[in-house]
């Protein structure tokens, strides 16, 4: 069979396919698990030189998920598993409103067409994010069943393409499943234009004895996730019977809920003796005003339910970054 996974040569996108690499076998929509022998990532470019930790199964392809006649030559197997994460994060989604719309929006929905198309059924997990939350009644803690009225462009397009994909799959088009995201922490190396950039940036910086600038105070509180359970997370979604999910393929992946305060004090515990770089709390209105949109603490009793996975702690995932990421032996395959 073949998975494609847009976004593909991003952060997540990169884990995901090296630890399908390793798989090497996924459910196919025969709903037999099935030999991969090709996988395609998909993303804006190609990076120089090949990213470790791929085999001769990979194929790397640069596009424009807006163009619908790329993706529907993308999309050319029966046999097809598709990892959905492209988008354009929420910071640069906020000040550009017409590429949010047409990645987001319509490179989703111009994908799940292609999906359509298709005479098999196949599985689509889609990352959503919590962002699908806001507004002046939204609850202290949210979860799968929460009202969304986001209060971001980002959190819009996410949360419309999660309704779609339930109507996609209502209809039998495809067979959808949608892992709805917190923070992603702690991505590697440098900021991007995300607003909560910073919950990896407080890690990240330091960890390299490499001065931080956090836009927010130390009492602001977020959902995150580790990397490594969201990978996990997005492979066991897929795997699951979609009789499970039900009506609602959305399913809100387990998260902590920590402050920036306890984001400094768990990396200076975990660092022990290891020199640290310097962290400045220097609020920026712009970010700030963002981060009041947010959820401030969720709730994912369906993913506990599905045996999704979760870290026991923001020290685990800590530790899991150095090891992967800043350590000589960890560094090996990092993109």
């Amino acid at each position: 069979m073949k998975v494609l996974i847009t976004g593909g040569l991003g952060f997540l996108g990169l884990r995901l396919a090296r630890r399908l690499t390793e798989l090497g076998r996924l459910t196919g929509p025969s709903g037999k698990p099935e030999a991969i022998d090709r996988l395609t990532l998909f993303d804006v470019a190609v990076p120089r030189p090949r990213p470790e930790g791929l085999d001769k199964r990979a194929e790397l392809v640069a596009g424009d998920i807006a163009d619908r006649d790329t993706l529907f030559s993308l999309v050319d197997r029966d046999d097809i598993a598709v990892f959905h994460l492209a988008s354009v994060v929420s910071g640069g989604a906020e000040k550009d409103f017409d590429l949010a719309m047409n990645v987001n929006l319509m490179g989703g929905l111009s994908l799940f067409e292609a999906c359509r198309r298709l005479k098999s059924c196949p599985r689509l997990v889609y990352a959503s994010s919590i962002a699908v939350f806001g507004g002046a009644a939204m609850p202290p803690v949210v979860g799968d069943t929460t009202k969304q009225t986001p209060q971001t462009t980002y959190g819009t397009t996410k949360a419309a393409l999660e309704l779609f994909l339930n109507d996609y799959t209502r209809k039998g088009f495809f067979d959808g499943r949608t892992a709805r995201l917190p923070t992603v922490i702690i991505r590697p190396g440098k900021p991007n234009t995300a607003a909560s950039s910073f919950a990896s940036g407080v890690f990240r910086e330091p960890l390299k004895g490499e001065g931080c600038v956090v836009p927010v105070g130390r009492d602001t509180p977020m959902p995150v996730m580790g990397y490594r359970e969201i990978v996990e997370g997005l492979i066991r979604l897929h795997e699951m019977d979609g009789a499970l999910l039900g009506d609602d393929r959305a399913v809100s992946l387990p998260s902590l809920t920590v402050t920036v305060g306890q984001m400094i004090e768990a990396l200076q515990r975990v660092a022990g003796d290891r020199p640290l770089g310097k962290i400045t709390i220097a609020p920026d209105p712009f970010i700030e005003a963002i981060c009041r949109t947010w959820a401030r603490d969720a709730r994912f009793d369906r993913a506990i339910t599905f045996g999704l996975p979760r870290a026991a702690s923001l020290d685990q995932i800590i530790r899991a970054y150095i090891e992967d990421y800043v350590d000589p032996v960890g560094a090996k395959g990092a993109g």
